[in-house]
């Protein structure tokens, strides 16, 4: 074993240790690290995975990739999507892609007695993923669509249910217009009743059979007005989707889910700045507070410095041994951090303690995404970070007179 290794050693197992001032020290420099690694996990954690639930609830609901007729815009009236070009066998058999499915969407009204919701009608037809879908139903179940004649059942929100006071079962009455045509009725049976908590979701779609918007619309038979597509890894969109831009047609659009709802997409964004602002200034008190113990121990320890110079130690040993006893200082504190951050995260995960409003935050309760590459890369970052931080405060210990130190103490 190396001398500044063995010797940091020894005296971090000293008993001087827990006598002195430096004992003090050691724990004002443990609580800062543990506190520092408790605050990184919970930033990591909960940004990565809030951003993670956003975007796997929009995608889940209308497919990571969204392709439409470019007739449609950004109407919710959709046209009809051009099979010419569209080479939907292509998509399929890409190994990234696990699943499509085909719909139509239509605008209409939900009207009760006492009040009305105004709502965009997403047919489904027989290749719509249900099991994808469970995860957002409170009650009841999908519209099963088996493309003969007409399903009156509907899937409508939580919200749009409380607002029209509607429950599973109930009746309701939808009104759709065209363009100098009259109004037209549709009388629907609530079959499921759902929530996503992305707002712009809740408080607009309701599921039903796609012949109904294929009548309403004037389609064909076997017209669809886009197509769902669901990758596997929602971590490769970026590179799936250009890939997939090129196969569908010249007169067809393609567009990423988060790309829908820009005030989503910003907030999304966020996510990264504060999570960087956070990590960079739990390091800055990390790296204050190690390089404060360090230098109390150094000037605490003057008298031991100049007996090593006497024994014939040189300027770079002494550094290092300093340098790696307060890295060995931060130990326990790293352990305790994790075991503490990790302790948190794990009742917020299964427990879901700390709830939230999905209005403003797009989920009902704090995301936890515990990816082990990031608890590993902050224990190992915060450790390499405070090991460079100290290089320049051990210089120090060049200053120090071998013959002023022992006459001193």
């Amino acid at each position: 074993m190396k001398f500044p290794l063995y010797f940091s050693r020894k005296i971090a197992r000293s008993k001087d240790n827990k006598n002195t001032l430096s004992r003090v020290i050691v724990l004002i420099g443990r609580i800062s690290v543990a506190l520092g690694i408790i605050v990184s996990l919970i930033t990591i954690a909960t940004g990565l995975g809030s951003k993670k639930a956003i975007q796997e609830r929009v995608a889940d609901f209308s497919g990571h990739i969204t392709v439409k007729s470019t007739q449609s815009n950004a109407s919710f009236n959709t046209s009809v999507l051009d099979q010419q070009g569209l080479q939907l066998q292509k998509i399929k058999s890409n190994p990234d892609v696990a699943a499509t499915q085909s719909f139509a969407t239509v605008t209409g009204i939900l009207r009760t007695k006492d009040n009305f919701s105004g709502i965009i009608f997403k047919g489904i037809a027989e290749d719509f993923d249900h099991q994808r879908f469970k995860k957002f139903l409170l009650k009841g179940e999908t519209p099963k669509i088996d493309g003969k004649g007409y399903n009156n059942g509907i899937t409508i929100s939580n919200k749009i249910a409380n607002d029209l006071h509607l429950k599973v079962k109930d009746s309701i009455v939808a009104i759709f217009s065209k363009a100098d045509q009259k109004p037209i009725y549709r009388k629907f049976e609530i079959v499921g009743i759902y929530k996503t908590d992305i707002k712009m979701i809740d408080d607009q779609f309701i599921l039903g059979d796609i012949n109904h918007v294929r009548k309403i619309l004037d389609m064909d038979k076997k017209d669809i007005g886009g197509l769902d597509i669901f990758v596997k890894d929602i971590n490769t969109i970026d590179k799936d989707f250009p890939v997939i831009e090129k196969e569908i047609g010249i007169k067809n659009y393609a567009e990423k889910a988060t790309d829908k709802y820009p005030m989503i997409k910003d907030w999304i964004n966020l996510f990264d700045n504060y999570i960087a602002i956070i990590i960079t200034l739990m390091l800055v008190v990390v790296i204050i507070n190690i390089i404060m113990v360090l230098l109390i121990l150094i000037i605490e320890r003057t008298n031991s410095i100049g007996v090593l110079k006497t024994l014939g130690a040189n300027n770079s040993q002494i550094r290092t041994i300093f340098i790696n006893y307060t890295l060995l200082i931060m130990v326990p504190g790293l352990l305790y951090g994790n075991l503490i951050g990790l302790g948190l995260l794990l009742c917020q995960k299964y427990f879901g303690l700390i709830r939230l409003n999905p209005d403003n935050y797009y989920v009902s309760t704090v995301p936890v995404d515990l990816n082990p590459i990031y608890i590993i890369f902050i224990s190992l970052g915060i450790l390499m970070v405070a090991a460079l931080a100290l290089v320049i405060p051990s210089y120090l210990i060049s200053k120090i007179s071998p013959v002023k130190s022992i006459k001193y103490n």
